[in-house]
C-alpha cells in the first residue's frame, strides 16, 4: 500500500514482526486505546515512507504511524506522547528538503493527512479555512473557483500540504511580489508540546491585543506543536499572466536585468537557472529549450499583460538589455499554454535532478548581494571538488539561490554526504560574511541545524531553545529540528 493512499482501512501489522522490543509494544497497543486500531499502523512500507522527506540521508525508523481525525485526536496524542515519554514527529506532504519530517529514532510519526478539510471561501473577509492535511494545490484550486487568488506556489504545489508550508514559511516563485506563506495566515489552531489546543488570532485583520503567538508557530518546524488547522488570506488573481525567458551572457547581467525590467513594471516572479540545469530537464523531462541559443545562465520573468501598452514596455526593456549584451537571446509567451509550457523549464528542475540525489543548499542574501554569493559559494564547491556537476536555480528575484551538487554515480551515498558537509562549512562562511542566510525557505530541520550558528547569533539561539522550552518542556515535539541535541 502507498504512504499516499493510506486510508481508514489501513492495514496494521504487530510490532513482534518487526522485532520490537516489549515495552515498544506496550506503546503501541496503549496508542491503539488513545486512537482506534486502525488509525495506527506499524507496517513496514507506511514506516518507511511515513518516516522520511525528500532528502533521503536518512534511514527512517519510527515506531508507528498515526492518522489523527480532529484537533482533538492530536492532543490526545501529545498527551499519551506525553506521558509515554515518547517523541513525535509531524508528517505533511513530505516534500521538505531539510531532514524536517525525519523519524529515525523511534519517534510515533504523526500524520496529518485526514485533517484535509476545506471549508467554503468566505468572499467578504477574503480568507478561506483549511485543515493542516490539505493539498496546497487544491487550496488554490478552491480560491479560484471564488474568483480568488492564494498566490504562494512553488513546484511542490501538488503534494505538499499547507501544514507543512506553514511551518517551514514556505516561499517558492511568487515571493517578489507576494511574500512568503506568513503574510498569508490570517489564523492558526495548533497542539502544543503540553497537549493544550490554542487559536491564534482567529482570522482577525487587526489584532493589538499583547504577543501574536501565530507567528512563532509559522516557521517553527512542530519543534513548538503541530498546526492543525489555518485561516488563509486570499487576493485578486494576477491579469493576464505573461512569461518571458531571456539567455543571459553571465552573473552580472542577472542583476543589471532585474533593476531595467523591474524599473519598467511590477514582477510576479523573477527566477534564474543555469545551462546544466536547463540540460537536464530537456535531456530527462522532455522539455523544449526556449531557444537554440545556449546561454549560461537563464532569467524566467513573469508580469501582467495589462494591455498591449505593457508588453511593449517590456519588449522595448528587453531590446535594450540584448543592446547592452546583458541579454542573448529571448522568449515571451503568447498564450496561457506557452506560459505553462516556459514554467516547466524552472518547475520540472528539482523532481528531474532526484535521481542524482542532490545535495541541496537553499541560501539567500539581499538581493543586490545575489551575484556576489552565488560567485563566492560556486567557488568554493569548484575548488573542493572541481569534476562534481553543481545545479543552480532560484528565485533570485528576492535573494533566494538553490544550490545543487548532484551525486556521482560512482560515490556511495554515505561517502558523498560526508564530502559535502565538509564543503558546507567553508559554504556558510562564505554565506555569514555576506549577511545572508543558511536557510532562506526551505527551514533548517536536521541537515541544517549543525550550521544554525552560521545565520543566528549565540543570543537569538538560546531565547529559541527558551521558548521552545515554555511550548514543549518535556522535548518531545520533533527533536533534533532546528537545534542539534543539548
Amino acid at each position: 500500500m502507498s504512504a499516499r493512499g493510506a486510508d481508514d482501512n489501513i492495514t496494521v501489522l504487530t510490532a513482534m514482526e518487526f522485532n520490537v522490543s516489549q515495552p515498544s509494544i506496550d506503546v503501541i497497543n496503549a496508542l491503539k486505546s488513545v486512537l482506534s486500531e486502525n488509525q495506527v499502523s506499524t507496517e513496514a512500507s507506511i514506516l518507511e515512507s511515513y518516516g522520511q522527506d525528500w532528502t533521503r540521508f536518512t534511514q527512517p525508523a519510527p515506531l508507528a504511524v498515526v492518522f489523527p481525525r480532529t484537533t482533538d485526536e492530536v492532543a490526545d496524542v501529545v498527551k499519551f506522547a506525553r506521558a509515554q515519554d515518547v517523541a513525535l514527529v509531524p508528517s505533511g506532504g513530505r516534500t521538505g528538503l531539510s531532514g524536517g519530517a525525519v523519524a529515525a529514532n523511534g519517534e510515533i510519526v504523526v500524520s496529518l493527512d485526514k485533517l484535509n478539510t476545506i471549508h467554503p471561501v468566505n468572499n467578504i473577509d477574503r480568507t478561506i479555512r483549511v485543515g493542516a492535511g490539505a493539498i496546497t494545490q487544491t487550496i488554490q484550486e478552491a480560491a479560484d473557483e471564488a474568483g480568488l487568488f492564494y498566490p504562494v506556489d512553488f513546484a511542490s504545489s501538488g503534494s505538499s500540504q499547507i501544514g507543512g508550508n506553514i511551518a517551514t514559511n514556505a516561499g517558492g516563485i511568487n515571493v517578489i511580489r507576494y511574500g512568503m506563506t506568513r503574510e498569508w495566515v490570517a489564523g492558526l489552531t495548533v497542539v502544543t508540546g503540553t497537549g493544550e489546543v490554542l487559536e491564534l488570532n482567529r482570522g482577525l485583520m487587526k489584532n493589538n491585543t499583547g504577543l501574536d503567538f501565530r507567528h512563532l508557530f509559522i516557521g517553527s518546524e512542530g519543534v513548538l506543536g503541530f498546526i492543525t488547522e489555518a485561516t488563509l488570506k486570499l487576493c485578486s488573481p494576477p491579469k493576464d499572466p505573461t512569461v518571458l525567458v531571456l539567455g543571459l551572457a553571465d552573473m552580472d547581467a542577472i542583476m543589471q536585468v532585474l533593476q531595467r525590467i523591474q524599473a519598467t513594471t511590477p514582477l510576479l516572479a523573477y527566477e534564474f537557472f543555469s545551462e546544466l540545469a536547463v540540460s537536464k530537464v530537456v535531456e530527462h523531462a522532455g522539455v523544449a529549450r526556449p531557444f537554440e541559443t545556449q546561454t549560461p545562465f537563464y532569467a524566467l520573468i513573469e508580469f501582467e499583460r495589462d494591455g498591449e501598452e505593457t508588453e511593449t514596455v517590456v519588449f522595448e526593456a528587453v531590446e535594450a538589455c540584448m543592446e547592452e549584451g546583458w541579454v542573448l537571446d529571448a522568449v515571451m509567451s503568447q498564450s496561457v499554454a506557452q506560459a505553462k509550457a516556459l514554467w516547466r523549464l524552472r518547475e520540472d528542475i528539482s523532481e528531474t535532478i532526484t535521481r542524482w540525489t542532490p545535495y541541496k543548499n537553499d541560501i539567500s542574501s539581499t538581493v543586490s548581494k545575489v551575484p556576489q554569493l552565488l560567485s563566492a559559494v560556486d567557488e568554493v564547491v569548484h575548488d573542493h571538488y572541481p569534476d562534481w556537476e553543481v545545479c543552480w536555480y532560484g528565485h533570485i528575484g528576492d535573494g533566494n539561490l538553490h544550490l545543487n551538487i548532484l551525486k556521482p554515480d560512482d560515490l556511495d551515498i554515505s561517502d558523498f554526504k560526508a564530502r559535502c558537509g565538509e564543503v558546507s562549512i567553508d559554504i556558510f562562511k562564505a554565506i555569514q560574511a555576506l549577511g545572508g542566510s543558511v536557510s532562506a525557505e526551505h527551514g533548517v530541520g536536521t541537515l541544517k541545524a549543525p550550521y544554525l550558528e552560521y545565520t543566528r547569533t549565540e543570543s537569538e539561539i538560546a531565547s529559541m531553545r527558551a521558548i521552545k522550552a515554555i511550548f514543549d518542556p518535556d522535548g518531545i515535539m520533533n527533536p533534533g529540528k532546528i537545534f542539534t541535541a543539548d
